[in-house]
């Protein structure tokens, strides 16, 4: 990629981010516009902020490149990230904004009259937040490094930089429109690009079924394999190696590989002729290029069937829990604007993810190498050029690499809104404005410590771990808080902390690299297939064993959830929330 292209592009994404949220600060006025935009976002406003913060860089690069890998057998993904808001639409969206919090700890504590669920709650926001705002912080340093050879940590500080600016000076009321803006940016990005591509493709003799046919080397290429895998060859192949294959070493040299396994060791390069098949490979350690390889990092799983069902799973039930998601549902002026909002969301996220497979099938024709050198992520940003070249390929190519900063903006910002809210409230000694900017510069000083300590450590499953604590701890607290009467205070701790606990002890261990490898692995990356259902037994099991402490007012809390705001007298559950509108 032309850096003379993609870094001016960079740069207007990021001068375009401050300019719209500077429109935000301008009309936020009130403690109530920087938690939650006074509740004045309208749906087709609020269903573009939630597309724009809920479409990172995973589904922006990482889908490409799982379907360049695996084939149209992952389109899973999408349909697994898609279908939580229909979840989220069924059972959370109305009683949620009925409820009248600013933030999940809010719920808690007016559901359950308790300050203990409520101080443990917002652990969980500020641990989900911080665990996925990390990958997006590595991964845009990542990115930023691919463009320009610069620092890894350069890319990090200047979204964080960005992002604190806007959530602090304007806070939902700023970030709403800049993620509304920047989902039709990361929209458009991929569009363009991809009818270019495809109308290239019709007329260059290509394979017409991507994943019909073998996939082959259109050309002679050079592949440097940076990190050390098995190759599976299915017929004997030649190619010229420069460096170790199968623990012997070889100086540009044609090398005779038999059918089967074969290992290559890390800085290896090998040649492979035009026409050559493209070998089936499997890494034999832990990529660490950002938030966007959680997919290709599924790729290489030991027990792939295992893996994909506790992601289905994770991403199924964790979007309802996932803080930043939530929280801008309490901006919605009632329950019927939520739903409304949520089923402009499912339509806007599934035109999105018609995009991504369209890459991947791209990538399988003309940069089927991608495969062995573990970047099949890279397949959005490369193929403009391999597939175009010239200045009409650079200018493709920038587009699309603004659209990819951009995912980091936008979903950095969300995180950022939804941690530094909880902080105000329940950590900070008051809740104005002044201490919400400081609570800004808190959430987001953690996380950019964090990916500058941490860099080598095998991240890229961070976002896919926050969805399976998100779904073992706030998706039981939910759907029983709102749909239970006998939940109880005892059942919602010990469920969250159990459920949620366990989770977040999985991500500890395999961000560790424990154990490494085989079932006890499995179960550790991909947790939620056990966390789920763990959290729900426990909070249901205690509630049963608690039924005395069921707070007083249950029926008619859960009333107010589930009644129309017209029938319930127009007010709103806000035992935990009493914030004074102060003017800025």
């Amino acid at each position: 990629m032309n850096e003379n292209y993609a870094v001016p592009a960079v740069a207007l994404v990021v001068v375009a981010t401050v300019l719209v949220g500077a429109f935000g600060l301008r009309i936020s006025r009130t403690t109530s516009d920087f938690y939650v935009a006074s509740r004045t976002v309208g749906p087709r406003l609020n269903a573009a902020a939630i597309s724009g913060e809920y479409l990172s860089a995973a589904s922006f690069l990482g889908i490409a490149g799982l379907v360049l890998i695996q084939g149209p057998d992952m389109l899973w993904y999408p349909v697994g990230y898609t279908a939580g808001y229909l979840l989220l639409l069924i059972f959370v969206a109305a009683p949620l904004r009925r409820s009248g919090a600013y933030t999940l700890p809010d719920f808690a504590e007016a559901r359950l009259d308790s300050q203990g669920v409520r101080r443990l709650a917002g652990a969980f926001v500020v641990g989900v937040g911080w665990l996925y705002l990390l990958p997006q912080l590595q991964g845009a340093g990542l990115t930023l490094a691919v463009l320009t050879d610069a620092p890894d940590w350069i890319g990090a500080v200047l979204v964080a930089a960005v992002v604190v600016a806007t959530v602090a000076a304007g806070g939902m009321r700023s970030i709403t429109f800049v993620q509304a803006f920047q989902y039709w940016l990361k929209l458009t990005a991929l569009l363009v690009p991809a009818l270019f591509l495809v109308l290239a493709w019709q007329g260059d003799g290509a394979p017409s079924h991507a994943f019909d046919e073998p996939a082959t080397f259109r050309e002679q290429r050079a592949v440097r394999i940076e990190e050390g895998l098995d190759l599976r060859l299915a017929r004997p192949l030649e190619v010229v190696a420069n460096g170790t294959v199968d623990e012997r070493d070889y100086t540009e040299e044609r090398v005779s590989l038999s059918a089967g396994v074969h290992h290559i060791a890390p800085g290896t390069r090998l040649t492979f002729a035009e026409g050559d098949p493209v070998p089936a490979a499997r890494s034999d350690g832990t990529a660490t290029s950002g938030e966007a390889s959680i997919a290709t990092s599924l790729a290489s799983e030991e027990r792939p069937l295992y893996a994909t069902y506790g992601l289905i799973l994770a991403t199924f039930l964790g979007t309802m829990g996932l803080p930043h998601v939530v929280v801008r549902f309490y901006t919605s002026p009632n329950g019927v604007a939520a739903r409304r909002t949520t089923v402009v969301v499912l339509g806007l996220i599934g035109a999105f993810y018609l995009l991504p497979p369209v890459y991947g099938a791209l990538g399988r024709m003309y940069a089927p190498e991608l495969t062995l050198t573990g970047d099949a992520d890279a397949a959005v940003l490369l193929l403009p050029d391999r597939i175009i070249g010239g200045v009409g390929g650079d200018l493709l190519g920038a587009l699309v690499a603004g659209g990819a900063f951009a995912a980091f903006l936008s979903t950095a910002s969300g995180l950022t809104m939804a941690v530094a809210g909880v902080l105000t409230q329940d950590v900070l000694p008051s809740r104005g404005v002044r201490h919400f900017r400081l609570g800004t510069v808190l959430a987001m000083a953690v996380p950019l410590v964090a990916s500058v300590l941490v860099g080598g450590l095998p991240v890229a499953d961070a976002v896919g771990l926050a969805f399976a604590v998100s779904a073992s701890s706030f998706c039981p607290l939910l759907v029983l808080g709102i749909w239970w009467r006998r939940l109880t205070p005892p059942g919602a701790a010990a469920g969250m902390l159990v459920g949620g606990g366990s989770a977040l002890v999985a991500v500890a261990a395999t961000m560790a690299g424990y154990p490494g490898t085989g079932t006890l692995h499995a179960l550790l990356a991909w947790p939620a297939l056990w966390s789920v259902p763990l959290g729900f037994l426990t909070m249901i099991l205690v509630s049963f064993a608690t039924q005395g402490r069921v707070p007083p007012g249950t029926a008619a809390i859960l009333a107010r959830f589930h009644l129309p705001e017209e029938l319930s007298g127009g007010g709103a559950v806000r035992a935990a929330v009493n914030v004074k509108e102060t003017e800025t």
